[in-house]
């Protein structure tokens, strides 16, 4: 695999996924009070269920996605910070268009906690628009959706 590639996720990056998901994440915690809902999740069971993409080698970044019947969600995404600023975060999003796409879904959606402020800035330079804020078990989120074309 080339640095380059984003290939689903094995059992094998299960490790991996969670090191990399905790380490893009931990910085977070204090702010918002809680364990972010991604270092939560269940990893195992998300890559068996193929909702997994990985890139690099060793594993540096993901997404987590969902497939609904009007649209890919994009649960997560994890840039480990060492390779904050090589492009990977780019990456991923446009992987998950392409995605999105090759699925045949009009569009994307993702949700965001309100106090990771830097995600406020970063969605909307990739078409992103903001359709919402709400409470979700205790977190407030940002709910956003990409059109695809």
């Amino acid at each position: 695999m080339t640095s380059e590639e984003i290939r689903p996720a094995t059992a094998a990056d299960v490790a991996a996924v969670k090191a990399v998901t905790d380490a893009a994440y931990t910085p977070y915690v204090e702010r918002i009070g809680a364990a972010p809902l991604p270092m939560r999740a269940d990893h195992a069971a998300d890559v068996a269920a193929g909702k997994v993409f990985v890139t690099g080698d060793p594993v540096v970044g993901l997404v987590v996605v969902e497939e609904f019947p009007d649209h890919l969600f994009l649960d997560s995404i994890a840039v480990h910070p060492d390779a904050h600023g090589t492009g990977v975060g780019r990456r991923l999003l446009h992987f998950v268009d392409a995605h999105a796409r090759a699925l045949g879904l009009p569009e994307v959606r993702l949700c965001t906690n309100v106090l990771m402020s830097e995600n406020q800035k970063i969605y909307p330079r990739y078409g992103y628009e903001l359709v919402g804020r709400r409470d979700d078990g205790g977190y407030d989120r940002l709910h956003y959706r990409k059109r695809l074309d």
